[in-house]
């Protein structure tokens, strides 16, 4: 049986949200982030401020050179966790075989669910349609025989895309991209490759593997023979079952400032305790994933003799992984928090008490994420994610 994987990605969602709040703002372009006047970047943006070279991560000094008349906002992420649950839980009912991998951003496995939903378009439309009416967003689904592939294919065609890369026709779609879209390829490593005449995907496909790890090293050497070959080169594994959940960031820049990894990894900590609350889980082990500039990726995890008690507290750990694990000022392109050895609440000790800082904190994040679930439409955010740029794209 083929392996049949959709890439979900929610066009522009934190502009999309609040657009979706706020009608009037609809067709405007829409810059979330820093307030102009201030220092700080672009943390995404709608496609009508798209259209005047604003990209995520940009200095808001440039983005307002660039569109004056933009309608800056803070980033709520809060609001935007809200309903990314409602959109993930959707996407549940799809299939048993679910990833998500990002605030905005899951795969699904959809192998064998034909006779339930019927064939895979048919499927993404059902879903496309079903996202929109109780939502009111637009996604984009990448339909590919494996992850990487679905992630390019669901960039294809944004926004509200429909792209299917068939099995056989991987290299043929891989050549439809320029070599900057090949996901993952920073703009150093294409620089050398341009530097080296190699401008398209076919020319790179042309040079064997032991050329590749000369040139660029042996992981993004390894890593670019296999994606312009199709191939899933492994940069989204798949979670094990019932036993972890993480959520990751892949800067569009590689970033080497402690002030906004920091920032980054308090995003990561609130969308990982968020899902861990919502899934009625509990777990004692903080994972801190990072890939530096060249794909060398490194992880490291801390257990705990307690449960892990708070966005705060995942904050707290990872950063302290990250002074143990991180070379100061080596670039990072990836950085990842995550929880592991997940047990359902119920399975085991329920009545463990948290005799440390952080308790009072989970029994209001638990009580934020009750009142979510109960009131539609409640929008509760976090102070420090309003005072701060968030980095998370």
């Amino acid at each position: 049986m083929a392996t049949t994987i959709f890439h979900i990605d929610i066009d522009a969602f934190y502009a999309s949200v609040e657009q979706n709040d706020n009608p009037s703002l609809c067709g405007k372009p829409v810059i979330i982030g820093a307030k102009p006047g201030r220092r700080g970047v672009v943390s995404t943006c709608s496609y009508e401020a798209r259209k005047y070279g604003i990209k995520s991560a940009m200095p808001i000094s440039q983005a307002f050179r660039l569109c004056p008349e933009g309608v800056y906002l803070p980033v709520r992420m809060s609001r935007y966790l809200e309903v990314s649950i409602e959109v993930m839980t959707i996407l549940k009912d799809y299939t048993p075989s679910f990833q998500q991998i990002s605030v905005d951003e899951a795969f699904l496995d959809m192998t064998g669910t034909e006779r339930l939903f019927g064939s895979p378009v048919k499927t993404a439309e059902k879903i496309k349609a079903r996202i929109n009416a109780e939502t009111g967003l637009t996604i984009s689904i990448g339909i590919a025989p494996n992850r990487y592939l679905a992630k390019l294919a669901s960039d294809f065609d944004k926004p509200d895309g429909l792209y299917v890369v068939e099995k056989g026709a991987e290299e043929e779609f891989i050549d439809k991209l320029k070599l900057k879209d090949l996901w993952g390829l920073g703009k150093k490593t294409l620089k050398r490759l341009h530097e080296l005449n190699i401008t398209t995907t076919a020319q790179l496909r042309s040079h064997p593997l032991r050329i590749l790890t000369f040139i660029l090293g042996n992981a993004a050497g390894s890593y670019l023979y296999n994606a312009v070959r199709g191939k899933d080169a492994g940069i989204h594994p798949e979670e094990a079952k019932s036993h972890s959940l993480s959520s990751e960031t892949t800067f569009q820049e590689d970033k080497r400032d402690l002030p906004g990894i920091k920032r980054t990894i308090l995003d990561l900590a609130h969308q990982v305790m968020f899902r861990l609350l919502q899934e009625k889980q509990r777990s004692k082990t903080v994972i801190l994933k990072i890939r530096y500039a060249d794909f060398t990726t490194v992880s490291i995890q801390k257990s705990l003799k307690h449960w892990v008690s708070s966005a705060e507290e995942i904050y707290s750990i990872a950063q302290e992984l990250l002074n143990k694990k991180w070379e100061k000022g080596r670039a990072l392109r990836l950085i990842g928090i995550g929880l592991a050895n997940l047990t359902r609440i119920g399975t085991e000790d329920q009545q463990e008490l948290f005799n440390d800082m952080y308790d009072k904190k989970r029994k209001v994040e638990e009580t934020v994420t009750g009142l979510k679930n109960k009131i539609s439409g409640v929008i509760l955010t976090k102070a420090s994610l309003l005072k701060k740029t968030n980095t998370h794209h």
